[in-house]
């Protein structure tokens, strides 16, 4: 359970200022800055179960939400072998109503919606600007050219794919589990809406399909 307080005195005289607003896990004694970092906390395994059970062939592992497993199948390590791009392209093909992806970043051959097919980027020493590795897309930089590839291994400058489907929000995400985390994390409120409750849920049954 948790509180939200207009002022409180802390754990050892720790007061917060009159009229900020903070939230406050009872079980754990824990104020957060916001009531979306306290969702987080109190949706992690922290307090929830690992009730979500990977259903790839030769994976017992279990996870505490959908958002997590997914992660767990875009990162590549699931035994059954399935990616991200894999992912991708299964939900783009069985999103045939666009609910949940991005019309606009899906214009297959043929008119046939497909995920964007990943781009392989590697950076070499020239892109060491004199102090740092330095990405030339986004101009993020990093200690070593190895950190710097491992970004642009990652889903980082790929298309955002996926999005939000309340109309009056319509984040977009390049990554399904970022959409999870989106609708599971409550920021917006879509999570109220039984039929995102029904699609999210139902991820995790289709995935027996993918996986077997």
């Amino acid at each position: 359970m948790y509180f939200v307080f207009q002022s409180f005195s802390g754990q050892a005289g720790r007061q917060a200022p009159v009229g900020d607003v903070q939230t406050y896990c009872a079980d754990c004694k824990r104020f957060f800055q916001s009531e979306s970092n306290l969702r987080h906390h109190l949706n992690s395994k922290v307090h929830q179960p690992a009730n979500v059970r990977c259903p790839g062939r030769g994976c017992n592992k279990a996870f505490v939400s959908n958002a997590a497993l997914v992660l767990h199948f875009e990162s590549g390590t699931c035994p059954s072998r399935l990616t991200r791009e894999e992912l991708n392209r299964i939900i783009v093909r069985a999103d045939t109503n666009n609910y949940i992806t991005n019309p606009a970043c899906l214009l297959g051959p043929l008119g046939r919606s497909e995920p964007p097919a990943p781009t392989v980027t590697w950076a070499t020493e020239l892109s060491f600007n004199g102090i740092a590795y330095e990405c030339f897309l986004c101009h993020s930089t990093f200690t070593t050219l190895a950190r710097l590839n491992q970004h642009l291994e990652s889903p980082r400058h790929e298309d955002k794919i996926y999005r939000c489907p309340k109309m009056d929000c319509r984040t977009e995400f390049v990554t399904l589990s970022g959409l999870c985390q989106h609708v599971e994390g409550g920021s917006c409120g879509i999570r109220m809406f039984r039929q995102v409750r029904d699609v999210m849920d139902g991820l995790t049954r289709g995935f027996n399909t993918l996986t077997m």
